[in-house]
């Protein structure tokens, strides 16, 4: 047996890898889709601020950390579709907001310390069975959801409009996207960490639109793609003793390069392919205008 799976804590975090980068990519389609990808990010900013309240009340971290992510995802909704505030700025407007409330309730208490920094970029002892069963509640109501609306979520991904006008609840769908980010940046949190967690969100998606077509099958390979990062990257936190947030958003960054060199190597080789044809194709119009030619001028001399 492997070494990292002779230790209970790496079993655990491996696990959580898996369920982690299955369920983050999933839904993180239909934002990169909608072109909302920084909620994720502005909501783990909010989430670092419950992260702040909690170790100063002494309660649970991860609830309050819920209840403030959740709550800042309504809200953010609420204001956008009421178009009471331009989107980027109500993005920018929380995650400004949180991230200073955070600052000083932190430096308030007793400033940055190890429990802090496993929350921001993640930590291989910090996963507990709790945490595990939190998030297969959490895979299991992603799946449920996606699946009961996967025929809306498509239409709201590509014509909200048109989508509403077919009698979708474009509100109500847009309202269950954003708890469920505030969800999964909740539970993700100590395994990518709080201000890397919506690169898990999004990276993966990037990577799988390059090497695949249709909603569906974009989906499934998101997901297997946010598996095998989350998965890899948490060996090589092990072996490298390294933190394993950055790990993990680091290969998926790495994938994401290799996939863009092989379109960039790809779309190259095809377009000399297509001037070496088009050249070809000229050199035969070219001879067979010649041959035309002199056989008009045989004729003619001939006469």
């Amino acid at each position: 047996m492997p070494e990292i799976f002779q230790y209970e804590f790496m079993n655990r975090a491996i696990v959580a890898s898996v369920l982690v980068g299955a369920t983050a990519p999933a839904f993180g389609v239909f934002l990169v889709l909608r072109r909302l990808a920084l909620i994720a990010d502005t909501l783990s900013h909010v989430a670092f601020a419950g992260v702040a309240i909690a170790l100063i009340t002494k309660t649970f971290t991860p609830i309050v950390a819920l209840i403030a992510t959740t709550t800042a995802a309504v809200s953010i909704e609420e204001l956008r579709m009421r178009r009471l505030l331009p989107g980027d700025a109500v993005l920018a407007l929380f995650l400004y907001g949180a991230l200073a409330l955070a600052v000083v309730l932190i430096s308030a208490a007793d400033g940055f310390n190890s429990t802090i920094f496993s929350y921001l970029f993640g930590s291989l002892l910090a996963v507990s069975n709790t945490d595990l069963w939190w998030m297969v509640t959490l895979a299991l109501a992603i799946a449920l959801f996606m699946f009961m609306f996967r025929f809306e979520l498509a239409q709201i991904s590509f014509d909200s409009d048109l989508a509403k006008t077919n009698g979708v609840r474009v509100h109500m769908l847009n309202l269950g996207l954003a708890v469920l980010t505030a969800a999964t940046i909740t539970v993700s949190m100590r395994v990518v960490g709080i201000l890397l967690v919506g690169a898990l969100i999004v990276i993966p998606v990037l990577v799988s639109i390059r090497v695949t077509k249709g909603l569906t099958r974009t989906v499934l390979v998101s997901s297997a793609i946010g598996v095998f990062v989350a998965v890899f990257g948490m060996v090589i936190s092990f072996y490298a003793d390294l933190a394993p947030g950055g790990s993990i958003v680091l290969t998926s960054i790495a994938l994401l390069i290799i996939v863009e060199a092989g379109a960039f190597i790809k779309r190259s080789s095809g377009s000399s392919q297509f001037i070496q044809s088009s050249d070809h194709t000229h050199e035969h119009e070219f001879h067979a205008h010649g041959v035309n030619e002199s056989a008009t001028d045989d004729r003619q001399s001939h006469r």
